[in-house]
């Protein structure tokens, strides 16, 4: 019998999902399933990361994301330490290479960044000995987010293969979007993106999509549907007539789905949801709906990340002293 190979984790950043493998992503499902077994006990705490530390920048407005991460860190006993832009020294003009070094010159570990231009985790990461995790750049990329999706569609569903998932909404100005289509096509899943035209980005076929601006094509035969935000404040105006108009074509309600989709539909949101735009309040709140489990699953598949670059982080520091001791 041909015995499997195993994958080992060998990167010291996590910046997206696009350069990733298959077997990378399933490693840090594995990997969070094991965590989620730590979430459930007493006390959800293992000494896993006890003595590093780990800086949380974000310059842009965080809720779920920040707090899941800082959750994540605690649980795994790191020290942690939170810097929003608001009330740093950018608002003074400082550069986010001056700050980032500013902050590695007090011996941290990772930072994990979240920032409104694409690119910059990229930036950073070239910038600081420390891992750098991406937590959200701009409309590029956000790896945690299609990471704790995959998770969640694995846990509901059991498999991705074959597996028909429709992303709707506002998919020009979304990082998520971006980050499940990379994830879902490398595991095998079938993506189908829908919106109003002026949201979808000209070739998106190119990433190996189908694009349907029918809502009911887009629901009818999908086995999970991810609604997206209606990002307002990353559009320009006049891209759609009106919200009003927006919920009549686009909106997920109860009444749609009982009358186009299959029985047993998974309906997703990475939040924060607009209710009553994306989603009716009966459909967020409704049997479909596995939105809580996403942020319960994103604790667990963030640990797994820390986890994989912390023994990245340590093996290096294990190589280091060896060259010293030589």
């Amino acid at each position: 019998m041909k015995k499997e190979k195993t994958i080992k984790w060998t990167r010291k950043h996590l910046l997206g999902i696009e350069g990733l493998t298959a077997e990378e992503i399933l490693l840090i499902l594995d990997q969070a399933e094991e965590f989620k077994e730590v979430l459930e006990r007493p006390i959800p705490k293992v000494p896993t990361l006890r003595g590093m530390t780990i800086v949380n920048l974000f310059c842009e407005a965080s809720t779920r994301t920040r707090s899941s991460f800082e959750l994540a860190a605690k649980r795994l006993s790191a020290d942690t330490l939170s810097i929003v832009a608001s009330s740093s020294s950018f608002v003074k003009g400082e550069t986010l290479k001056d700050t980032a070094r500013n902050i590695e010159a007090m011996k941290i570990d990772m930072i994990v960044m979240r920032h409104a231009c694409a690119g910059a985790p990229h930036f950073l990461s070239g910038c600081v000995d420390a891992s750098v995790i991406n937590a959200g750049d701009g409309a590029h990329e956000h790896p945690t987010q299609a990471l704790l999706d995959a998770f969640t569609i694995r846990k509901k569903i059991g498999k991705f293969k074959g597996l028909n998932v429709s992303i709707i909404g506002d998919i020009s100005h979304s990082r998520v979007a971006r980050s499940n289509i990379w994830a879902l096509n490398k595991l095998g899943a079938n993506v189908t993106v829908c919106g109003p035209k002026t949201l979808i980005p000209a070739q998106i076929e190119k990433m190996g999509v189908k694009v349907t601006y029918d809502i009911d094509e887009a629901i009818k035969g999908a086995d999970v549907l991810n609604v997206l935000r209606i990002q307002l404040e990353r559009q320009e105006k006049g891209l759609f007539p009106s919200i009003r108009e927006y919920v009549k074509c686009f909106g997920i309600t109860k009444d749609r789905l009982e009358k186009t989709a299959k029985k047993d539909i998974v309906v997703m949101h990475p939040g924060p949801i607009n209710r009553g735009v994306e989603l009716s309040q009966d459909v967020a709140d409704g049997k479909y709906s596995v939105i809580l489990d996403q942020v319960t699953n994103g604790v667990a598949v963030r640990m797994a990340v820390l986890f994989l670059l912390s023994q990245v982080i340590r093996a290096s520091a294990g190589k280091d002293e060896k060259l010293e001791e030589d």
